[in-house]
């Protein structure tokens, strides 16, 4: 922990309501950053102490998984305590000062909000379940079972299973999207939306720049606990969960997506807009129709401000035929709204390994993201090319990953620390063993390996991030799709009083040719693409990309 990284001339943060649009912000999972006081877990202080380096990425802003009071069953996704800062994180000062030295970078902070439900220790649920008629006995889904035992709807579990669990104490069955230990939250109840609104107020008033909002469309079920149909088998996608859990079979018409939800939405944004430059990205997942609810959440400007979908999350490959689709279909179903990109996350397999990508391949994903109209989301380590690692059974910590083990090996993988050094068994992350294991294929990769070479992985996503960043039309501009087919893809962006900008991407390991739009196009060098222009087309050798200006 002795490197120190220069911070440059970033100025504090400056007024502007509309920071979020166009923004590359940095998802930190903190147990897994930087552990600063030796027990093998990443801290808030860890974080604290890494900012200037991620300062130095030129990052708008940081998505911060869960760091609240939690058994950790779910690894901070099963909330215990809302308001206050897991023991193992650190405290409530660390989170101030956290905020605190970001904004003195002029890096913006975003909290990950887990609203749909909480620990089965959370003191509402403890009190929901001693009776049936005690002032919290609704705050949570609780249903009498079939005549003969059984749960009262066909629902399922993401992690596996059904989505009931049965209690004795009360008799009756709660409902649980997720680990039987997450109880899902009752939306249907006034007093539930009111207690996560003061959540909400809480985390604004400690001056959080905004909410990355976990499950965002689980948060309200049927209230008429219909059975969910079958989903046709050609149907079925596995982007928020295996092949091999039968959550995909089913067609989720009941236990999520529900239209009462946008009004919760909308208190929810009428709250945020009390508060100065406050942005909100909902994670919508739903394979098919994910984009229909983007458009919906963020329709307007009383709704979410954005949203995060696994459109370039899940396994298919990204082609530029189905790029074209995703963006135009966006356009179609949210033509006033906004969505927030990514291509790897805490959940998924680092898209390295996911895509099978070498490192031409990882340059073209990451400059085709940063032009991409959006928001984009970037995962620690993705900017050092970090592969999905291995992690055997016996270390393993992820439940997920223990329940459909060894055909899905969760999520651990994509978990495992952060790598700052070379030196040593756990890479600057730790001076004790961590409570995941460091990658030895990660060691070459890491911060201090690269720092120094100006063409490394990392460099080349702070030019990238520096490019988007210099020309405002990457970040809010219009985009026009002039070419898609399963190996390119090629579009213009354009803004009103910006130069336009011309986008063509070789998405295969085959020499290609993109059609160049009228106009005087130079090409923006010190990317370290090897582009041929002839006449009105260009010339993509493999995995290579022209990004050209007007």
């Amino acid at each position: 922990m002795n490197m120190v990284f220069p911070t440059g001339d970033i100025s504090n943060l400056k007024p502007d309501p509309d920071w979020w649009r166009g923004a590359v912000i940095y998802q930190i999972y903190p147990r897994s950053y930087q552990d600063s006081n030796g027990d093998g877990i990443g801290d808030l202080s860890g974080v604290i102490h890494r900012l200037p380096y991620v300062a130095s990425l030129g990052v708008d802003a940081i998505w911060l998984s869960p760091f609240f009071t939690s058994p950790m069953l779910d690894f901070g996704y099963d909330v215990s305590d809302y308001r206050n800062v897991d023991p193992m994180f650190g405290t409530l000062g660390d989170f101030d000062a956290l905020i605190a030295r970001a904004h003195e970078l002029g890096i913006r902070l975003v909290i990950d909000l887990v609203l749909s439900h909480t620990s089965n220790q959370h003191a509402w649920f403890q009190e929901s379940r001693s009776s049936r008629d005690n002032p919290k006995a609704d705050w949570y889904v609780w249903r009498d079972p079939k005549p003969d035992g059984t749960p009262p709807t066909n629902w399922l579990s993401v992690f596996g299973g059904s989505a009931w669990q049965w209690d004795g104490t009360r008799r009756q069955y709660f409902l649980h999207n997720f680990l039987k230990e997450q109880p899902d939250l009752n939306f249907h109840e006034p007093e539930v939306q009111d207690a996560l609104l003061d959540v909400v107020r809480f985390w604004l008033d400690r001056g959080v720049d905004g909410f990355r909002l976990d499950t965002v469309n689980f948060y309200i079920h049927d209230k008429e606990f219909r059975d969910n149909p079958p989903l046709e088998e050609s149907q079925r996608n596995a982007s928020i969960a295996p092949e091999v859990n039968p959550y995909n079979f089913q067609q989720h018409l009941y236990d999520r997506n529900q239209p009462e939800n946008v009004a919760f939405l909308e208190r929810m944004r009428a709250l945020m807009d009390e508060y100065p430059d406050i942005t909100s990205v909902g994670e919508v997942g739903d394979a098919q129709i994910g984009l229909d609810i983007v458009g919906e959440y963020t329709a307007g400007d009383n709704r979410l401000h954005m949203c995060y979908g696994f459109d370039f999350l899940g396994p298919n490959p990204i082609t530029g035929t189905r790029t074209a689709q995703v963006m135009q279909r966006f356009e179609q179903k949210a033509p006033d709204g906004w969505s927030c990109w990514a291509m790897s996350n805490h959940d998924v397999e680092r898209h390295a390994s996911r895509f099978n990508l070498g490192d031409k391949g990882l340059r073209l994903y990451a400059a085709l993201m940063m032009c991409l109209r959006g928001s984009v989301c970037l995962y620690q380590g993705e900017e050092l090319g970090l592969t999905e690692a291995y992690v055997p059974f016996e270390e393993l910590q992820d439940p997920y990953g223990k329940e459909f083990w060894p055909k899905y090996k969760g999520r651990d993988g994509c978990r495992t620390p952060m790598v700052w050094s070379p030196d040593g068994p756990f890479g600057g992350f730790t001076d004790t063993k961590p409570w995941l294991p460091v990658a030895m294929e990660h060691l070459p990769k890491s911060v201090s390996s690269q720092e120094g070479d100006s063409d490394s992985m990392l460099n080349f996503y702070r030019n990238l991030i520096g490019l988007r960043r210099m020309r405002p039309v990457l970040q809010k501009g219009a985009m026009e799709v002039v070419e898609a087919s399963d190996t390119v893809i090629a579009f213009t962006r354009e803004q009103a009083g910006q130069a336009p900008m011309y986008c063509a991407f070789n998405l295969s390991n085959a020499a290609q040719i993109a059609p160049l739009p009228e106009g005087s196009w130079a090409e923006i060098g010190g990317l370290g693409f090897e582009i041929k222009q002839d006449g009105r087309q260009v010339l993509l050798p493999p995995f290579q990309a022209f990004i050209a200006e007007g």
